[in-house]
């Protein structure tokens, strides 16, 4: 195998993208998969490439130091590229402690065992830690999130991830540990657990359930298709420069309400609706706390130092995104009811 290297949270949304694409990609690399499989973790969206020689799972948890130490014993990896992450905003304002566990302790316990491991010998290696556009905080009606943005996190989930970026920058200044970070703006496309806004909102739709809004709708964020983030992860893991910052970004804004309203477009359409008939699905709730007004992200520098740019618009990212639900019914009763929590037992065990 010419590199051992080690995913975290390859069973997550874009986690499992990442896998698939590197397992594929690289047969003669060796790809170590480590998830939890927490509620958003699921194992089902590796099935295709389970089986494959170059791909092996880990059930582990990156809260545990004394397990990640030795799984880098094991298998001595050559690079780290670190997904796992508590990432919902919601659930953040709720149980804001096992943010800060998860991505501040369980960022420096791989953190630590990386260091060890390579202590001496860090030519070839590489920890890279995918991030966040919400560590910047909110963007007026103007302008662009850089990667020399000044952080401004409004939230625990995102204050848990700046703090995370900060560690990695540290221990590469410190210990010359050989890093690269990204920050990416909100993915969207298959496999994505449904209690985010697009595969949620298909969900409810289809089964003509409300579809709640947040305040005005007017929140704007910038949008990516999931494939392309993976994309771009493979090329900055490969390419990008040591100790650099490359922001990810769909060059892609949409305020909320407009995404919803194409999105009950696009459903009428496929589901043989009458138009705007989910429409009067829409149900406008109370603003969540910390609610960030607009995220923009300026991808620029990684367009142009390593030639990446989206494949797809929104409107075919989105279509192709409703489609593989439309098509997966069994996916997506088994996430919405629990039992995808199942597969590991009977795979595994």
């Amino acid at each position: 195998m010419e590199k051992t290297l080690l995913i975290t949270g390859g069973a997550g949304f874009i986690g499992s993208h990442v896998v698939r694409l590197f397992v594929q990609k690289y047969p003669g690399y060796k790809i170590v998969n480590l998830d939890a499989l927490t509620y958003a973790g699921n194992l089902e969206n590796l099935k295709d490439i389970e089986n494959e020689p170059n791909y092996i799972f880990e059930h582990a948890d990156i809260n545990n130091a004394e397990e990640i130490n030795r799984l880098f014993t094991l298998y001595k990896f050559d690079g780290v590229i670190h997904l796992a992450a508590e990432s919902h905003v919601d659930r953040s304002i709720t149980d804001p402690n096992a943010f800060i566990q998860t991505n501040v302790m369980g960022t420096a316990n791989l953190l630590n065992a990386a260091r060890v491991l390579w202590k001496g010998n860090e030519e070839g290696k590489r920890f890279y830690h995918v991030s966040t556009d919400e560590v910047y905080g909110s963007l007026g009606e103007t302008g662009f999130f850089l990667e020399t943005t000044p952080y401004d996190p409004q939230s625990p989930y995102s204050a848990s991830k700046a703090a995370s970026d900060h560690l990695v920058r540290a221990y590469g200044n410190t210990y010359h540990m050989p890093f690269v970070i990204t920050n990416c703006s909100n993915n969207y496309g298959p496999n994505h657990f449904p209690e985010k806004l697009i595969p949620l909102f298909i969900n409810n739709i289809k089964n003509n359930k409300p579809l709640p809004v947040y305040g005005d709708g007017k929140y704007t964020r910038d949008w990516l298709y999931v494939v392309d983030h993976a994309r771009a992860i493979d090329m900055v893991f490969h390419a990008g420069r040591n100790g650099e910052t490359y922001n990810i970004g769909g060059f892609n804004e949409w305020q909320n309400i407009a995404l919803v309203k194409l999105l009950c477009k696009e459903m009428d359409e496929k589901l043989g609706r009458e138009p705007g008939e989910s429409e009067k699905l829409i149900t406008y709730i109370k603003d969540r706390p910390g609610h960030d007004r607009r995220y923009a992200i300026d991808a620029n520098k990684l367009n142009k130092e390593l030639g990446w740019y989206p494949s797809v618009t929104f409107e075919e990212g989105l279509s192709k995104t409703i489609d593989w639900y439309m098509a997966n019914d069994e996916w997506l009763n088994n996430v919405t009811s629990g039992d995808y929590q199942k597969y590991y037992t009977a795979q595994y065990k």
